[in-house]
């Protein structure tokens, strides 16, 4: 039986929209809605602390393996972001016509025993290896997690929704650091791993025992629920749609200044000033929470106050805090004192995230009911090969490249230059995406009034 396209994405479908009767029954409102967002932001807290911590153990990795800044750079980027995203793309899928909280629970003990594994490894490509496996299973759990909460959350407050979400990621980077510097510190780096690795399992099935799955495209525009379309029409309408697509390459330019500072951090700070790695975990880990916190709350609710008045902040605010974030993160990489460059960086790290929020909800709030796990999966695919697999490299890299005239300050070169760059990419993409915001709302006001 043929559909008709989508007058939005011009996607047609090959099954018809799920019908209430086809969906669980989960609470709409209320206080059950707050408990799946805080279960989930739980989930990406253990998510990105067992992505991260890698960067405190870099050092110790480094001397016990004699590993390059290169490698380093391999094992934090391409060893976890390109499995990281070739899973993340057929399970996305599955996601979009099956049950994703089933998804998210086995992603979630699957990458949490594979960070235990990797402090088994016996050199560089055994490490590689068990990065791998993160990779894959953390591909699973994001794009489901953020469907999931586009059913849970209206467009109006759906900003704040994932803005408190990202808070994972932001606590996560800072407990990864405090927790691995100080498990490092008393048990060895290779325990560290195993430590910050078993707690996931639990949660995994914390997660599917007490998560209810949703009415899919509960709150979706009637002129985007619509079910899941062939892959060839599914990505032929990414591609088309020009908010998602500069969207993502917005976000992911952003994303590598994040990646930047949350991996090389650590290492500049032991090379640059007199401190063990517990110290560093915990000073730095602190600073990372201090000042993320506030940041995607202040992002999220400025873009959906102020696009009540013109749509285009949601977007707007994302280029502000990328923009903005710059000028600090030069003080802070070129400061001669501790309390300078974690005083910079804290606030710098602040405005940063005023874009996690947005960029996310803008790509749930302009795809399908059908397809948003996958535009999501799409979105980590630019984003993660961007910013985690490419990145990296480059800055260690670039960093080996210039060692013999700048010394230990060869790394903070190669960080900076590789934020300001993407960083004034960022800010152009995503002024074109809040151009393009407001003519998708002109489409859809139009298709729901006719």
């Amino acid at each position: 039986m043929g559909w008709t396209p989508d007058p939005i994405t011009n996607a047609g479908t090959t099954e018809p929209p799920q019908t209430d009767t086809e969906k669980e029954d989960a609470p709409s409102g209320g206080l059950y809605r707050y408990y799946v967002l805080g279960l989930l932001t739980l989930a990406a807290v253990f998510s990105i602390a067992d992505r991260l911590v890698l960067s405190i153990l870099l050092e110790d990795i480094k001397a016990e393996f004699a590993l390059s800044d290169t490698q380093l750079g391999l094992l934090t980027g391409l060893a976890f972001a390109l499995f990281y995203v070739l899973a993340g793309f057929p399970i996305a899928r599955l996601a979009d016509r099956s049950n994703r909280k089933n998804i998210v629970s086995a992603s979630l003990a699957f990458y949490s025993a594979m960070t235990a594994l990797c402090g088994a490894a016996t050199g560089f490509w055994t490490l590689f290896l068990a990065r791998m496996g993160v990779g894959i299973g953390e591909g699973g759990a994001g794009p489901p997690a953020v469907s999931l909460l586009a059913d849970y959350f209206k467009k109006s407050e759906l900003s704040r929704a994932m803005s408190i979400h990202t808070l994972g990621a932001v606590i996560g980077t800072g407990g990864g650091l405090i927790a691995g510097g100080l498990l490092a510190s008393y048990f060895g780096w290779r325990m560290a791993f195993v430590l910050l690795g078993l707690p996931g399992i639990a949660l995994g099935l914390l997660v599917y025992f007490t998560l209810k799955e949703p009415k899919r495209g509960r709150y979706t525009p009637q002129a985007l629920d619509v079910g899941q379309a062939s892959l060839s029409a599914t990505l032929r309408s990414f591609l088309g749609n020009r908010v998602l697509v500069y969207t993502c390459i917005a976000w992911a330019l952003a994303t590598t200044i994040g990646y930047a500072m949350a991996i090389w951090l650590a290492p500049i700070m032991l090379r640059n000033f007199e401190m063990d790695t517990a110290n560093v975990g915990m000073i730095l880990g602190l600073t990372f929470i201090i000042g993320g916190i506030p940041g995607p709350i202040i992002g999220g609710f400025l873009a959906d106050h102020l696009a009540k008045r013109d749509v285009r902040w949601r977007a707007w605010i994302p280029a502000i805090g990328t923009l903005a974030c710059l000028p600090l993160y030069y003080l802070c990489l070129t400061a001669g004192t501790l309390e300078a460059f974690l005083g910079f960086f804290m606030f710098g790290y602040l405005l940063f995230l005023f874009q996690n929020g947005p960029s996310i909800a803008i790509i749930q709030s302009y795809t399908g009911s059908g397809e948003r796990a996958m535009a999501f999966a799409f979105a980590l695919l630019i984003n993660n090969m961007c910013g985690q697999a490419l990145g990296p490299f480059v800055i260690g890299f670039t960093s080996d490249a210039l060692a013999p005239e700048f010394g230990s300050a060869s790394l903070n070169v190669a960080v900076f230059g590789t934020c300001l760059v993407a960083g004034l990419l960022s800010f152009v993409f995503f002024l074109a995406a809040g151009s393009e915001i407001r003519k998708q709302e002109a489409r859809i006001n139009a298709a729901q009034s006719g």
